[in-house]
């Protein structure tokens, strides 16, 4: 029985041809980066661009190193690194919770990230550190706080998929009305600041948020990775995994700690951005099954993939004042997810 539940969910189809689909997918990322590089106010040549990333940033072209690579390049690798996170959390969750769905806003962890934002841009005058850098180390915290909450009812009530999502969608909407309650209180000019981070926006992106997310990625990979094997017993159901030996509740609160970080680590320093956790599983499940020895690296690379499509879309739609991509994702994300939606009703 276990092998037709593995036939039918993916599992038989070769290696080769899985690994394949990676590699062409992260083709298309990479062809996208080098669009996002291109497009821009600055009205930059494809030659240009080539010949600015062969020169480096200390090329004799003062004007195309400048815009190059302090301007463009640390939003375009922010775009892939935030996809990424956003991406592999959100195979994560609907792994861990069985649900479609499930996304990094599941659970709150992103409306937490918004408050603790909007928390630094209201009272950030009375902190003894700077606006720049309390924004992203407060959203970071509260995105902690709020796996600290899922944490805490998983524990004590259980870490079935029913209570974790009961949990987040209680912790979603505490810190929902948090956020509201500060906005209220707001003056109009710092309500604009909380609004528009509220966005998603890469132009915050420079290259010390770029070294911040690649190292959260750096130590979080490995852990996710080591249970690969896990989450692919998993998606065969509680009774299956269970049955091979896996303590099932242990590794839904080990996976929410990763989710949690990767989540944190995307939208501290750009804002919180949806959709991009929710289509990102489902394109990579579509297109090499349920092995996450695949899946994995085809979530990240499809969330980098929306992300920076997403960029060079607001960059081409309103160059001189770029789009924030949370507003693209969100306006693409919609008939994605109708998409979605369909191809499982004839599955």
């Amino acid at each position: 029985m276990s092998l037709v539940a593995t036939e039918r969910s993916g599992f038989g189809r070769s290696g080769l041809t899985r690994a394949a689909a990676v590699m062409a997918a992260f083709a298309v990322l990479s062809a996208l980066m080098v669009a996002d590089l291109v497009t821009g106010p600055a009205g930059l040549s494809l030659d240009e661009v080539l010949r600015g990333l062969q020169d480096g940033p200390a090329g004799s072209d003062r004007r195309l190193a400048t815009i190059l690579w302090h301007l463009r390049m640390p939003q375009t690798l922010m775009a892939a690194l935030v996809g990424s996170a956003l991406g592999i959390a959100g195979l994560l969750m609907q792994t861990i919770l069985a649900n479609p769905l499930a996304s990094p806003y599941t659970l709150g962890f992103s409306a937490a990230a918004g408050f603790g934002a909007a928390l630094v841009i209201l009272f950030g005058t009375a902190l003894p550190v700077a606006t720049w850098i309390g924004i992203p180390v407060a959203a970071f915290a509260a995105t902690l706080i709020a796996a600290g909450l899922v944490q805490l009812v998983a524990r004590y009530r259980g870490a079935s998929p029913e209570m974790l999502v009961l949990a987040g969608i209680a912790v979603l909407f505490f810190f929902q009305s948090l956020q509201s309650l500060l906005q209220f209180m707001a003056a109009p000019e710092v309500l604009q600041q909380i609004v528009f981070w509220l966005f998603g926006s890469l132009l915050k992106a420079t290259w010390t948020s770029v070294k911040v997310l690649t190292a959260i990625l750096l130590l979080t990979l490995p852990f996710v990775l080591r249970e690969v094997w896990s989450l692919t017993a998993l998606r065969l159901g509680d009774g299956n995994a269970a049955s091979l030996g896996l303590d099932v509740a242990a590794l839904r609160r080990r996976v929410l700690v990763m989710v949690a970080l990767l989540t944190a680590g995307a939208v501290s320093f750009t804002g919180t951005i949806g959709f991009v956790g929710l289509i990102a599983p489902h394109v990579g499940r579509a297109l090499v099954g349920e092995d996450h020895r695949f899946g994995l690296p085809m979530a990240g690379i499809m969330g980098s993939i929306v992300l920076v499509a997403a960029s060079v879309t607001g960059k081409i739609l309103s160059p001189g004042a770029v789009i924030p991509v949370g507003i693209i994702t969100a306006v693409a994300g919609i008939p994605m997810l109708l998409g979605v939606i369909l191809m499982k009703g004839r599955t």
